[in-house]
C-alpha cells in the first residue's frame, strides 16, 4: 500500500483551522472527491454530506459541499447527522458517496473529514489513494462545469425520517424501562432521544444541549463515569453513553458497572448463536476465554473498525467490534452504529430472559491496564523499533506467559502510543505497564 499523506485509520483528522483541516483544504477535498466520482463512471454524482455539533462543522461541511458542486456533483445537506446516519442515508437516498465532518471522540477543537462509498461503507485504501492523488489537481486546467452542470444543493429534513424508522426497526419495546441516555452534546441529541422514548424508555437525558465547544467535555463515551454517576444516583435501570458522532456506544448496568465492546460481543453473540466474532488486539483475554469455553472463536485484528470489518467480510461473519463500543452488526448496517449498537444489546438482554446484571457477573474481565504516552507523530514508528522498548517489551512478555498478553501500538489518530496489558494479577500488570511506558517515553526523548 502506498504512502498516504492524509487519509488515516479513521479519514482525515487535524486541528480545525490548520492544515489539513481548513476550509480551503475542505474543498479541494471535495473536488477530488467528485471528480473521481465522475471519473468512475458517474456523470452527475450525488453525494449527501452530514456533520457534528463542532463549531467548525459549518465551515468545513459547506466547504466539502461547495468543492462537490463545483465539479458537478449534486449535495444533499444532512446537517447535524451521527455518522451512521450519514452511512445509512447514502444507501437510502442511492446517493453516490457520503462525507462526515466530524473527529468522532477527539476534543472539540480537532474535526475531520470521512467517506463513504454508495453502499454506505467506509472507502477502500485503493480509493483514498486515489482521492489522494486528486487533491493536487489544478482546477483550473480542468474542463469548466458551468450552468446547469453546476452541482446543485438540497436540504434533508430529519423529519423524512428513514434514519429513525431503521433504528425503530431494529429496536426492541423497552416497556418503562428507566434509562439514563448520555448524547456528549453530540451528534446524537435530537435523534437518540426520540427513539428511545418511541420505544417506551422512562428516559433521563444528559449532555444533550450542545453549543460547539461541549461536545465529548467530561461526558459521551470516554467519560462513561457521568452516565455512571446519573444511573446510580437515580437509582435507574440501565445507563447508554455515545460518542461525539456516535457511531460507538458503551451501556452502564444498574449497579454502575460499564459494560464494554467486548461485553456486548459476548452478550450478543451467545444469544444470537454466532460461532465465531471478531475482536481487536484491545479486547478482554478474559471475555475471550469466556466465549471459548461456551463454543464461541474469537477472531482478532489490528485496531480499527475498518479492519474488523474487513475480517468480518473475508469470513463471511456478521458481528465483531472494539473494546470501546464500536460494534458492527454486518446483517443489520456496513459500519458502526452506536444507537443501533445499544438497541441490539438490549434486545439481546430481553430475547435471553437474564438481566444485564446477571451477564455482568458472569463474563470476567482480566485487569487491563491502557497507558497512552504522548509521541510526536512523525517519531511514532522510529519509537516502536527503538532498542530500549522491544527489550522492554520482550521482559514483560517473558514475565506474563501465558498468562497474560501485552500489547504496544500507535494511535491513528492521535500522537500517542498505547501500552496495554492485561493478566489475572492486577499488580503485575500495573507494574509491567508503567515499565514499558517509560521506555517509550525514554525513547521519544
Amino acid at each position: 500500500m502506498a504512502d498516504r499523506r492524509y487519509f488515516g485509520t479513521d479519514g482525515i483528522r487535524g486541528i480545525a483551522g490548520e492544515p489539513p483541516m481548513t476550509g480551503a483544504f475542505a474543498f479541494r477535498l471535495g473536488v477530488a472527491a467528485a471528480e473521481g466520482l465522475r471519473r468512475r463512471g458517474g456523470a452527475r454524482p450525488h453525494v449527501v454530506v452530514g456533520m457534528d455539533t463542532r463549531r467548525s462543522g459549518p465551515m468545513l461541511a459547506h466547504a466539502v459541499s461547495a468543492g462537490l458542486a463545483s465539479r458537478g456533483a449534486d449535495v444533499t445537506w444532512l446537517g447535524v447527522m451521527p455518522t451512521p446516519g450519514v452511512s445509512y442515508l447514502a444507501r437510502a437516498l442511492e446517493a453516490d458517496a457520503g462525507v462526515v465532518v466530524s473527529a468522532s471522540h477527539n476534543p472539540f477543537g480537532d474535526n475531520g473529514l470521512k467517506l463513504f462509498n454508495g453502499a454506505g461503507e467506509k472507502l477502500s485504501d485503493a480509493l483514498e489513494e486515489e482521492i489522494e492523488s486528486l487533491l493536487d489537481l489544478d482546477a483550473d486546467g480542468l474542463d469548466p462545469v458551468v450552468g446547469s452542470s453546476v452541482g446543485s444543493a438540497t436540504r434533508y429534513r430529519i423529519d423524512e425520517g428513514h434514519y429513525l424508522q431503521y433504528l425503530l426497526a431494529n429496536a426492541p419495546y423497552l416497556d418503562g424501562l428507566r434509562v439514563a441516555l448520555d448524547c456528549a452534546n453530540g451528534a446524537s441529541h435530537q435523534i437518540a432521544p426520540r427513539v428511545f422514548e418511541k420505544i417506551g424508555a422512562r428516559l433521563d437525558l444528559i449532555h444533550a444541549r450542545p453549543d460547539g465547544e461541549n461536545i465529548n467535555v467530561d461526558c459521551g463515551s470516554t467519560h462513561p463515569e457521568s452516565v455512571r454517576e446519573r444511573v446510580l444516583a437515580h437509582e435507574l435501570d440501565v445507563g447508554v453513553t455515545f460518542d461525539g458522532d456516535a457511531d460507538r456506544a458503551l451501556l452502564v448496568d444498574r449497579r454502575g458497572r460499564l459494560v464494554t465492546g467486548d461485553h456486548i460481543l459476548a452478550i450478543c453473540a451467545l444469544t444470537a448463536g454466532d460461532t465465531e466474532v471478531v475482536a481487536t488486539l484491545m479486547s478482554n483475554l478474559g471475555v475471550e476465554r469466556y466465549l471459548e469455553a461456551r463454543g464461541v472463536r474469537m477472531h482478532r485484528v489490528q485496531v480499527g473498525d475498518r479492519y474488523v470489518h474487513e475480517e468480518l467480510t473475508r469470513r463471511a461473519l456478521r458481528l465483531g467490534g472494539e473494546q470501546s463500543g464500536h460494534v458492527l452488526f454486518l446483517d443489520k448496517a456496513p459500519t458502526g452504529d452506536g444507537i443501533l449498537t445499544a438497541l441490539q444489546l438490549l434486545a439481546a438482554v430481553r430475547k435471553s430472559g437474564k438481566p444485564l446484571e446477571a451477564w455482568m457477573d458472569e463474563i470476567p474481565v482480566y485487569p487491563q491496564k491502557l497507558v497512552s504516552v504522548r509521541v510526536p507523530a512523525s517519531a511514532k514508528a522510529d519509537v516502536l523499533e527503538a532498542a530500549q522498548v522491544r527489550e522492554a517489551l520482550e521482559a514483560a512478555r517473558v514475565r506474563l506467559g501465558d498468562a497474560g498478553r501485552i500489547n504496544l501500538r500507535p494511535s491513528g489518530t492521535e500522537p500517542l502510543v498505547r501500552v496495554m496489558v492485561e493478566a489475572a494479577d492486577e499488580g503485575l500488570v500495573e507494574r509491567l505497564a508503567q515499565e514499558v511506558a517509560a521506555s517509550v517515553e525514554a525513547a521519544a526523548r
